[in-house]
């Protein structure tokens, strides 16, 4: 027996290395195989938690978004709208009623799902809307009696509900059949992102949420029925009412009483070179808005009315014309007008938040290096005044968080560089950390710690545990104007500390933007390790999650402190990781990054390869070019006209007698953030001085490419370019 235990013990010992190794490298095909988990909503009897989930089919290049359930106590995921596409769910404030987006029929329309408490299921759907210009955004109204949607609609028909549904009726007509697509243009923005305007705004719209006839008399033994106008316009003039997003918490609110809504706007004359986007607010029933931060002439966004009614809580910028000024937490009392800075000595970006149910405090997301926490603000009460410093809350890479209707739990969103989003649950009423700038110091109190937190939902696990990835290590040099810079290296699968691999240098985009400890579809670190790199990623100046003076710090410096930054961090790695083999290395970058790796093509030939992806690469030509011109104006300290100097300087055509590294460009036809111009320029430039390179073109691309067949043919392209050159 004590042989067979000793043989026993042997295998285990032999096998468990076995069975760690197991593991296989991450592939494209897995990462489109995850599921994409997003926006939870909590029921209003605080037992479910709803949400949306995208499903990829790559050979039918497709994404498809389903709705599903969770108890808020944990267990089992269930799809409960599985027959047809359907996104962002909304609870009906009774809990009975789930509304969505679908375009089961066409177009994006609001659909309605009746839903079964008891088993947590639907039981029927109804189409709500039939708008010729779509729909968008719903919302329920407090009392459950109307909902809100967004649409984009032609502001010359503006009117009477019955007249604006015919005219905006008959103008999609005309457009779709219409055999001249010319377009004529009178003031800017004339197009935005990825799409051309073409003459719309967005409005906010709202209906009765039941619009089945209804029986209301009967006359000479007919029945009389009551019909229903079609949605009313509450936010009518040629401005996009709310403002556009690329995604975050909703511009636009309801009041408790379900009366008004409060919303974003910005109503300056030229909007292309504004930020000063305002919140106003409109009745329900119709009528004048008003305009309640025209005191600020920065930003002001994401209303979020107190529970009580009391409040209204926002997030401001302060310096107009930066779109990546800090946003603070602002409070506006309805009663007196009088607004309130929540955050003033937090010295970081206030993302998402909610109310707690009690109107007491409030939670909220926001950067911490190359986190995500969840902080609290609590003791808002009584005549408005500065609630308590903020406390870092929740740990992770953490967003979308909501609050049970009970106070006791927080929901929300969580990702790290290993996993997509899941949604975990938190204690709401843990004590957490003191955050005065945003810092987390545990050494001010003995018993600091953050909530126990825990996974409500568990879609990815299984896949995940057959692919090996490797935790981002974080490490810190000294960069540019003496201060502190923290980057972040990922080891190739089955690593071996006795190789030696080669390095692709990712750099992000914004600038304003930052790697951190999350997860990226499109540029994702684990998937550029799988095939034997070790990659290495820098926070420069500019990154967010490290103060504002630090984002501060490349306005009007683009190719200065940034640039020492990345050559410094890389020296760093190549010193302190021997198994960096310094003579493979490739630089890849897209947006910013795209400008950063032309920057670098004409400054250092360190690299063996680059890959730039929708960069600016002449500056003067990208100004004319785009479309949010605040940006470059910001930026390059001006216009090309007014400061030419700037953009001459910081350009990298400027620079082109020094191109030598080879390099892959790449582009699409529908970024109007920066425009195609600058790919062709580029490669021509680079075709001319004779330097091997290669150019990938998507004409159905914006500035993200997002198609799945286009992104499987996006990584292997650049992949095959980074393997040619430094394998």
């Amino acid at each position: 027996m004590r042989c067979l235990v000793l043989l026993w013990c042997a295998f285990l010992a032999f096998a468990g290395p076995v069975v760690a190794q197991a593991r296989r490298p991450f592939t494209f095909e897995d990462m489109m195989k995850l599921k994409r988990v997003g926006d939870p909503q909590v029921s209003p009897d605080g037992k479910w938690v709803i949400f949306s989930v995208v499903d990829v089919d790559l050979p039918a290049n497709t994404k498809t978004p389903h709705v599903w359930i969770v108890p808020t106590a944990g267990g089992q995921e269930k799809e409960i709208i599985a027959e047809q596409d359907a996104d962002r769910p909304r609870w009906a404030p009774d809990g009975k009623q789930v509304a969505f987006l679908s375009s089961k029929d066409g177009g994006s329309q609001v659909w309605i799902a009746d839903f079964d408490a008891s088993s947590g299921s639907i039981t029927a759907v109804h189409k709500l809307t039939d708008i010729a210009t779509e729909a968008s955004g719903e919302l329920w109204s407090p009392d459950g009696k109307n909902i809100l949607f967004t649409s984009d609609v032609y502001p010359k028909c503006d009117g009477e509900p019955k007249a604006e549904s015919i005219c905006n009726y008959m103008e999609v007509n005309h457009q779709n059949e219409s055999k001249v697509k010319a377009q004529i243009f009178t003031h800017l923005l004339y197009r935005h992102w990825n799409a051309y305007k073409e003459g719309k705004r967005t409005h906010i719209f709202v209906t009765v949420a039941s619009r089945e006839p209804k029986v209301v008399g009967q006359e000479n033994g007919v029945k009389q029925l009551k019909t229903y106008d079609p949605p009313r316009d509450l936010t009518p003039g040629d401005y996009d009412a709310p403002v556009f997003s690329l995604g975050g918490q909703d511009d636009y609110a309801f009041s408790p009483d379900g009366q008004e809504i409060c919303y974003a706007s910005n109503h300056d004359k030229n909007p292309a070179a504004s930020t000063n986007n305002d919140l106003w607010i409109v009745p329900v029933s119709g009528g004048s808005a008003k305009n309640i931060t025209a005191d600020n002439p920065a930003s002001d966004t994401s209303p979020l009315y107190s529970p009580d009614g009391r409040y209204i809580a926002y997030r401001a910028q302060h310096r107009p014309g930066y779109e990546s000024d800090r946003f603070r937490l602002m409070l506006y009392d309805r009663k007196t007008g009088e607004k309130k800075n929540l955050t003033e000595p937090f010295d970081h970006w206030v993302g998402t938040f909610a109310w707690a149910p009690d109107a007491k405090s409030i939670y909220f997301a926001a950067e911490h290096m190359r986190h995500s926490l969840i902080y609290v603000l609590r003791g808002i009460k009584g005549e408005i005044r500065s609630a308590q410093s903020a406390t870092a809350l929740v740990g992770g890479f953490d967003d979308d968080v909501e609050v049970t209707p009970d106070g006791k739990q927080l929901l929300f969103t969580r990702m790290s560089i290993k996993a997509p989003i899941e949604i975990f649950g938190a204690d709401a009423s843990a004590a957490g950390c003191p955050a005065l700038t945003g810092d987390v110091d545990k050494g001010k109190e003995k018993d600091c710690s953050l909530s126990k937190d825990w996974p409500l939902t568990h879609f990815n696990d299984k896949l995940l545990s057959e692919i090996s990835m490797s935790d981002g290590e974080a490490f810190s040099f000294r960069g540019a104007l003496g201060d502190g810079v923290e980057g972040t290296l990922v080891r190739p699968p089955d690593f071996d500390p006795s190789r030696k691999y080669p390095v692709k240098f990712l750099i992000h985009g914004g600038p304003q933007g930052a790697w951190g400890d999350d997860w990226s579809y499109r540029w994702n670190p684990e998937l550029f390790a799988a095939n034997g790199y070790v990659v290495l990623m820098i926070n420069f100046h500019g990154s967010t999650g490290y103060g504002q003076k630090f984002i501060d710090a490349i306005n009007g410096d683009w190719g200065g402190a940034p640039f020492e930054d990345l050559m410094k961090g890389l020296d760093y790695a190549e010193q302190h990781y021997p198994f960096i083999d310094k003579s493979r290395e490739c630089a890849l970058g897209a947006s910013y990054g795209g400008y950063m790796t032309n920057w670098i093509l004409g400054h250092t030939d360190r690299f063996k390869c680059i890959v730039t992806h929708d960069g600016m690469f002449n500056a003067e030509s990208a100004w004319g070019s785009t479309e949010e011109l605040w940006f470059n104006d910001w930026e390059f300290k001006g216009t090309p006209y007014d400061n030419r100097e700037t953009y001459q300087k910081w350009s990298p055509h400027q620079y082109a007698k020094n191109f030598k590294t080879p390099m892959l460009v790449i582009h699409g036809q529908k970024d109007y953030r920066l425009d195609v111009s600058e790919g062709f320029q580029l490669f021509t430039t680079l075709q001319m001085e004779g330097v091997p390179s290669m150019m990938l073109y998507f004409p159905d691309e914006g500035h993200w490419v997002l198609k799945p067949q286009n992104s499987q043919l996006w990584y292997k392209t650049v992949n095959d370019w980074v393997d040619r050159w430094t394998k």
